[in-house]
């Protein structure tokens, strides 16, 4: 049950923010500039490449892999990204931090893909740098003439590593605030008070995605403006104020996003690649944060993948049972909420529009900017896919929220999808549990 209340009282967000998660996404600009420069730092302004890798291969877990799914939606068909996820997991010794003897647990393993070779670019990152199954890949990929980068922090196992497989080492940016808390093996540190609850870091994603940008970006993978990337950090730090605790819920998009999804069994849709990275993050940190189920999906597809649950009881438009029953003692029936995610609103013709005359900016967007909700009856084109929706949400009197960037850059429209989000699922958690 959602508490409406905590939503608009700061002090009680704090105190049921035990692992500062808010804070740590209010930080995520600072994250992506500090990567930024890490990275400069450690010589990637200076890398000349001869070329543009056949494959990149992206190799992790958690929001690593969440980074390199992006990665391949910002390349598009122009560019091979491949996410290179754990594909088995082997007993592996590892030394217990309180009695020290030999323990075993369960470890990852990673393994390449039988084409890769000299032509290819493996990127190895990991916010704890400890996996012994990374170091591991790492050693295979230097045997096969791989090109290796790794992610990794400074002193750990795998950046170590790094150094004696000749790759070029990038830092990974911990957090300020969850940096001295207890990691494990796999890099997860605990939430609160359930150690045995591992939770990632929620903005660990920016300090994946940057340097991996960064580099990219260099290799003319991902076709991004030059200033793109210090434009990400800025438009963190604009969704950081918009969805700041102290912001009323009617102000804060993020908390009305939250409330919305209260009681709801989202449908998260997406048209198009970016759209649909974020809309990925966005069941994974649902999940993650708020313990919610959500299925993600790109349309078309999702319409017929997801069309059995309009006709369950979930998209039951009216209760088919006695009216006049006593529901006092009964929960609150839960419902579909489908969330469609578009990366850009398309441009209304010249004249009068919902703005005023002659005006072509997305509906619903404030002076700040961010992602537009917008509204059922916009006039403006929809894609096939939209209109689809829309109609299916309609005929089954299911509530269809729609949510687009309101900047063309797909770098941009991504991370204002991702950022607002993310502090709606960190919001929805907080405010469930108490």
């Amino acid at each position: 049950m959602l508490d409406d209340t905590l939503l608009d009282d700061p002090a009680a967000l704090r105190r049921a923010d035990h692992d500062r998660a808010l804070l740590a996404l209010a930080g995520s600009g600072a994250r992506v500039r500090t990567a930024l420069r890490l990275a400069e730092a450690a010589g990637l302004d200076r890398l000349r490449p001869d070329g543009r890798p056949r494959a990149v291969l992206v190799a992790g877990h958690g929001s690593a892999l969440t980074a390199a799914e992006m990665l391949a939606a910002l390349a598009g068909t122009a560019s091979l990204v491949a996410p290179l996820p754990p594909t088995d997991a082997a007993p592996v010794p590892r030394t217990d931090r309180a009695t020290a003897p030999a323990v075993f647990t369960a470890g990852l393993a990673w393994q390449l893909p039988g084409w890769a070779g000299p032509l290819d670019l493996l990127v190895i990152s990991s916010a704890a740098g400890g996996e012994r199954g990374l170091v591991a890949l790492a050693e295979q990929a230097y045997a096969r003439g791989c090109a290796i980068v790794v992610t990794a922090p400074e002193g750990s196992p795998l950046a170590e590593a790094a150094l004696q497989v000749r790759a070029l080492p990038l830092p990974f940016v911990p957090s300020a605030d969850t940096s001295d808390a207890p990691a494990d093996e796999d890099g997860e540190r605990g939430r609160g008070a359930e150690p045995d609850l591992p939770a990632e870091d929620p903005a660990a994603l920016w300090a994946h995605l940057a340097p991996l940008l960064a580099l990219t970006q260099k290799l003319g993978v991902t076709p991004l403006p030059y200033d793109a990337l210090a434009a990400t950090a800025d438009l963190l730090d604009a969704t950081a104020v918009r969805c700041r605790p102290d912001a009323a819920a009617y102000t804060n998009p993020a908390k009305s996003l939250a409330a919305r999804l209260a009681g709801t069994v989202p449908l998260i849709w997406a048209e198009g690649p970016v759209a649909g990275a974020a809309a990925g993050r966005f069941a994974a940190q649902l999940a993650e944060r708020a313990g919610r189920p959500a299925l993600a999906g790109l349309l078309p597809q999702a319409l017929t993948a997801h069309r059995g649950m309009f006709t369950g009881q979930l998209g039951a438009g009216a209760d088919p049972d006695d009216f006049f029953r006593d529901r006092v003692e009964e929960p609150d029936p839960l419902h579909l909420q489908v969330l469609l995610l578009r990366q850009t609103v398309q441009e209304a013709p010249a004249g009068p529009g919902p703005d005023g005359p002659g005006s072509g900016g997305a509906p619903g967007e404030g002076e700040d900017g961010g992602p537009a909700e917008v509204p059922a009856d916009d006039a403006r084109p929809r894609s096939f896919g939209v209109t689809r929706a829309h109609r299916l949400a309609a005929a089954h009197d299911v509530r269809l929220t729609e949510y687009a960037g309101r900047r063309p850059e797909p770098l941009h429209a991504l991370v204002e999808l991702v950022a607002l989000t993310d502090f709606a699922a960190v919001y929805l958690g907080l405010a469930a549990q108490s």
